[in-house]
């Protein structure tokens, strides 16, 4: 109970100042059900250009993308563990593309932007899927490279093409359930004031900053990630070591070659993510926070095509001799002769 001098005035200010702290707390731990995502750019100026930048980044993700799937799926001498995986890599960088920049594109044409707690847990939903069967699939041709360069000689044996479709039907079925655990336990949360998310869409570290609830789970199933990680580099080291003990000059830089791409990939993939997910002063670095997503939500994927067709000389040689145009055209000539 506050105790209050003679002077009644006096006594109300004490009753005042705790009201008004309290309901200053209750306004905080308000619970949200609509987010608005702050976007790449306050400035008005900026969004239009922004918009052509991204979406013109995004048509060159797909027809690289799609273009890499055209040149294995035409291409018989592409048709080999290496490749399917590379066509497996590409189908998953259309896909999480496709569920963040279509988003961002059209926030970029909205003075507002905002978007519902459910349709943000969707969107996390997806993008875990997608971006973390990337990183499965990245660990997989991690190892394919390691028997590739360090045990050639049982290669096909261990790489046949029953173990390549487990290896991505595994990779497949481990990025859905991950990803489901995800968003149960993200449907179990609160979400209060502030309702902003600093990012240009929903990113899981934004989301979680924003929860008046225990997020534990959430956390830890973001470190079992990073584990990948070491999963995926590990082979590296031993591949590395075995290439260095080649006597012959040539066939130690053709055996760099053979992986240098993928090492590539999977240094601006992680680097990127480990900045935004598991940084100390994540959050605080908000430019920073969303160059870290730019990076690994839009430019990867458009990355990827760029990096393996520019250092993989069976891609450019296949590229070259336009195989893909020749059978497609022989096919279609071939159906207009029989109609």
């Amino acid at each position: 109970m506050f105790l209050c001098d003679n002077s009644k005035k006096l006594c109300f200010f004490p009753y005042i100042f705790f009201f008004f702290k309290l309901f200053h707390e209750m306004e905080n731990q308000t619970i949200v059900y609509m987010l608005v995502l702050a976007g790449l750019s306050d400035l008005p100026s900026l969004q239009f250009p922004l918009f052509l930048v991204f979406l013109l980044i995004y048509l060159i993700t797909l027809t690289g993308n799609l273009l890499i799937l055209l040149l294995i799926f035409t291409d018989s001498h592409l048709h080999t563990p290496m490749y399917f995986f590379l066509g497996t890599l590409a189908c998953l960088d259309m896909s999480y593309s496709s569920v963040t920049v279509p988003r961002m594109l059209f926030d970029l044409l909205r003075e507002r932007k905002i978007i519902s707690v459910p349709a943000c847990i969707t969107q996390i939903c997806f993008f875990i899927f997608f971006a973390l069967s990337e990183a499965f699939v990245l660990a997989v041709m991690s190892y394919d490279r390691y028997i590739a360069i360090c045990r050639p000689l049982h290669y096909m044996l261990l790489m046949s093409w029953k173990v390549c479709v487990k290896l991505v039907s595994g990779v497949l079925v481990f990025g859905a359930v991950h990803s489901l655990v995800h968003t149960v336990f993200l449907t179990k949360l609160t979400f209060c004031r502030p309702d902003v998310l600093q990012s240009f869409f929903c990113d899981l570290p934004q989301l979680l900053q924003i929860s008046c609830s225990d997020t534990f789970i959430n956390v830890l199933l973001i470190f079992c990630f990073g584990t990948l990680f070491g999963v995926t580099l590990y082979p590296y080291v031993t591949i590395i070591s075995t290439v260095l003990k080649i006597p012959s000059k040539t066939m130690r830089s053709k055996a760099f070659s053979t992986c240098s791409s993928h090492l590539t990939v999977v240094v601006i993939f992680y680097s990127t993510v480990f900045f935004n997910y598991f940084s100390p002063n994540s959050g605080y670095n908000i430019t920073e926070d969303k160059v870290a997503s730019v990076f690994y939500a839009t430019l990867t994927p458009f990355l990827n095509p760029l990096i393996y067709s520019l250092r993989n000389q069976e891609l450019k040689t296949s590229l070259r001799s336009r195989r893909f145009v020749k059978i497609r055209i022989k096919a279609i000539l071939q159906t207009t002769t029989v109609y």
